[in-house]
């Protein structure tokens, strides 16, 4: 080896002390405001079962109606791949997983709602649906029958509804507590939020709850459902759901895009409103935008386009829910609604096909970061969390399996966890 290499610098140890303590408080501020994704499970879907209508068997009914579907209308691998398009090497796994999943986890997401589909309904009569709600999920989560996540969208902030969709809460959270906790998993959906003070109203009163009931500060957490052009454009130009994500105080848990309301909203006729509207993709850009870094998870909307009726009209309904939803997640909206429980096979065809026709490719580039060993493409830290992150979303719907990763990776998923945690720079530490 040579001589070492002369070192000389000109500025002297005081300038990069004095900078470092003028951006201080920059630095805190980014940490607040942009704290990076929570590295929590994300469900694919959220399904929404008015409050009258939800009962103890719900969540299995759908599974066996989706079940039930699939033996009328796509008796086999062959025949559902024919109606999707599906490739040879992707038919059998992903309508084997599809079966299973039904079997096994059809529901990811509840949400009993009391609010559009739901309605307006005698005061006592919403106040025994509340508690009834309660005691369910409750009961659910005791017996080990509960989605991984569940809870209500309750009646918004505006004036009319308000006192109601505020009582709804609290007895909801009141009951949960009686029963015996706030079950993990646990969320709230605010529907059609128009200002950011209706937001920070929401965040006052889980705060007002924790307080009433001795839980602990920011424990209660909540989605804000976008479905008004005020919650994209203030008046005075501003991205209004930038401040509605700040002014949740670090409660807001996700932004929920309704495509019918916001569609409505923008006078879109209704033979048009679909979640591939331009409207529609316009919103969503704007959420996406506001939400990155935030920890603010960002869902897509729905179809109500419904798969029912004879085989042709049932496989109609399915290729568009199937093309809507892969659309979804080549823009990065991980999640969106089901309406249906037809609905649920083309969710999950359309998640596992995604995960799993990229799982190679996503699986060598990562292998190959992580070895330094080259190749045909150039990846940075950036991309290796985003692949690892495309990996646990595959493990964690049940699109992949540990083993097969691991085989190809070399990695845990403990691993992969390390590498979609960290911001900003830390990917490069933890593969030195």
């Amino acid at each position: 080896m040579g001589q070492p290499e002369k070192v000389a610098t000109s500025l002297a140890g005081a300038v990069g002390e004095e900078i470092s303590a003028s951006l201080a408080p920059v630095d805190a501020e980014l940490a607040r405001r942009y704290p990076g994704d929570p590295g929590t499970r994300q469900p694919v879907h959220t399904v929404y079962v008015p409050g009258d209508a939800f009962a103890a068997d719900t969540v299995r009914s759908w599974g066996d109606r989706a079940l039930a579907a699939l033996d009328e209308h796509a008796p086999d691998a062959a025949s559902f791949a024919a109606v999707l398009g599906l490739t040879d090497d992707l038919a059998e796994p992903v309508y084997r997983r599809v079966r299973a999943k039904l079997e096994r986890e059809p529901v990811e997401d509840l949400r009993i709602d009391f609010e559009d589909g739901y309605g307006n309904r005698p005061d006592a009569e919403e106040d025994a649906h509340a508690a009834r709600a309660a005691r369910l999920i409750a009961e659910a989560h005791a017996d080990g029958t509960a989605p991984p996540y569940t809870g209500i969208r309750m009646k918004c902030m505006e004036a009319a509804v308000r006192d109601r969709g505020i009582r709804t809460l609290d007895i909801f959270l009141t009951g949960l507590l009686e029963a015996g906790g706030l079950p993990d998993g646990l969320v709230l959906t605010l529907p059609k939020v128009t200002y950011p003070e209706q937001v920070t109203a929401m965040a006052r009163l889980l705060e007002a709850f924790e307080r009433a009931r001795g839980l602990a500060d920011g424990r209660i957490g909540f989605e804000i459902q976008i479905e008004t052009s005020q919650s994209i454009l203030a008046t005075d130009g501003t991205a209004t759901v930038a401040r509605m994500i700040q002014a949740a105080g670090g409660r807001a848990t996700g932004l929920h895009y309704g495509t019918f309301d916001y569609s409505a909203c923008l006078g879109v006729s209704a033979a048009h409103q679909a979640s591939d509207h331009p409207a529609a993709d316009h919103a969503k850009a704007v959420m996406q935008v506001a939400a990155a870094g935030t920890g603010v998870r960002v869902s897509d909307g729905s179809t109500n386009v419904l798969p029912v009726g004879p085989t042709a009209k049932v496989h109609d309904a399915w290729r568009l829910h199937y093309g809507l939803t892969r659309r979804a997640l080549a823009r990065a909206y991980y999640q969106g609604w089901d309406m249906h429980p037809g609905h649920i096979p083309t969710r999950y065809a359309a998640v596992f096909a995604f995960y799993r026709e990229g799982f190679e490719q996503a699986a060598a580039r990562l292998a190959r970061y992580v070895n330094r060993a080259g190749g045909d493409v150039m990846d940075e830290p950036a991309t290796a969390k985003a692949l690892s992150g495309y990996l646990l979303r595959g493990l964690d719907c049940g699109a992949l399996d540990i083993g097969e990763v691991a085989r190809l990776t070399g990695l845990t998923r403990a691993d992969l966890e390390g590498f979609s945690a960290p911001r900003r720079g830390d990917l490069t530490a933890a593969t030195r």
